[in-house]
């Protein structure tokens, strides 16, 4: 235990150092280029953000089921979704920048569009803070009871405490997705307030997932050497993690392939031009790459059931989608911002950087201040006395 604390120490003192050089930069650029900023800090923040998020989800489906297969990854989950709070002070820079993100929120450009005109009501500057701070109260409220529950278990052995993380997580997956599906919408979607899409929502909690379980995969390869997950850790468990991300590529191809259909067969220009912009001859690169790399190449790989079975094969995909899932942000995001033209600014490396440096240094702290699996959970005592059973 003394040499895992040590080593988390020594992250978070790296994590800093890296954000406080990073975030000097990043300052520097944004009074260079504020514009350029916001959208770097914009497409950072989705990105980290969705770590946050996904892993509440998966925690809350965890309780659901009880299954081992996040049992290995619960701590992490937990330690992630604790962030989320910080998460939500990370969202003050968006505020501040709006007007160099979102037309809607400069009053001139609604005074001379109709259709900006007719979604006042609903995009409009204090309106907008008024949801996020919502949003942010319902995930941060979800994950502070269902870590604050998880940790007494741990110390007195109580086992009725499942059933109100269980009712909890019910009722929250619900909540989460009312809340992501309107942030996915505010954030995103509303940077062209000319177009929208009702499959948005979903697609955004996809990509939280994924996010997630990409950087659930590579701590619990990083911490298996670790006592006691030395002793868990197996084929099996890499296995049951393997499968499930393997079902949310498959997903993730779904929902961007359905989008798809769906606006192209219906052939409205106000629709179709959402989409010319990323597939045009500016774009039509990276939206190829999304296809080949986010996509068709972990399914491939992920294919077999060995190949979910080994950790330096999960490591790589891991590592491999988490890029992709940067760049996925990137094409939904810049080509709004720069009417359409391929532009990358030093900032878009350096941003995430500066935010991300922060982020983890919180995600470590809340993970080395608790023990790396549950200890008294009669869910999984099978599983800490050696046994392989499962519960899904």
């Amino acid at each position: 235990m003394q040499e895992f604390s040590t080593s988390f120490d020594s992250l978070r003192k790296k994590a800093l150092i890296v954000a406080a050089v990073a975030g000097v930069i990043a300052i520097i650029g944004a009074f260079i280029n504020p514009a350029r900023f916001f959208q770097a800090y914009l497409m950072a923040f989705i990105f980290w953000s969705a770590i946050a998020l996904g892993s509440l989800v998966t925690l809350m489906i965890h309780h659901m089921t009880g299954g081992v297969w996040t049992y290995l990854i619960r701590r992490p989950l937990e330690a992630a979704a604790k962030t989320i709070p910080w998460v939500g002070l990370m969202f003050i820079p968006i505020i501040i920048g709006m007007p160099h993100l979102y037309e809607w929120s400069v009053p001139a450009n609604v005074e001379a569009d109709k259709y900006l005109q007719f979604k006042a009501p609903y995009l409009n500057t204090p309106f907008f803070v008024i949801r996020a701070l919502i949003y942010f109260a319902i995930w941060g409220g979800l994950a502070h009871l269902l870590t604050r529950w998880s940790y007494e278990q741990d110390q007195t052995g109580e086992a009725l405490l499942n059933k109100p993380m269980r009712v909890t997580s019910g009722i929250g997956i619900v909540l989460y997705a009312i809340a992501s599906t309107f942030a996915a919408f505010d954030w995103i979607m509303s940077l062209d307030a000319h177009w929208f899409s009702s499959i948005y929502g979903p697609m955004f909690m996809v990509g939280h997932g994924l996010t997630a379980l990409a950087f659930m995969l590579l701590v619990l390869v990083s911490l298996a050497k670790s006592e006691p997950l030395s002793t868990l850790v197996n084929q099996d468990r890499y296995h049951d993690l393997g499968k499930w991300f393997f079902a949310l590529i498959i997903l993730w191809m779904y929902m961007m392939l359905a989008q798809f259909i769906i606006i192209w067969s219906g052939n409205l220009p106000e629709h179709i031009v959402w989409y010319l912009r990323r597939i045009g001859p500016a774009w039509k690169t990276l939206a190829a790459l999304l296809v080949a790399f986010h996509f068709l190449a972990p399914f491939l790989i992920l294919l077999s059931r060995l190949t979910k079975q080994k950790a330096p094969v999960l490591i790589k995909v891991a590592f491999g989608i988490l890029f992709m899932r940067f760049l996925d942000l990137f094409w939904l995001i810049a080509p709004e911002l720069n009417e359409g033209v391929f532009r990358v600014h030093v900032l878009d490396a350096i941003v995430p950087v500066a935010l991300g440096g922060v982020w983890v240094y919180f995600f470590a702290g809340y993970l080395s201040a608790q023990s790396l699996v549950v200890k008294h959970d009669p869910r999984f005592e099978h599983v800490l006395n050696g046994g392989e059973g499962s519960h899904e």
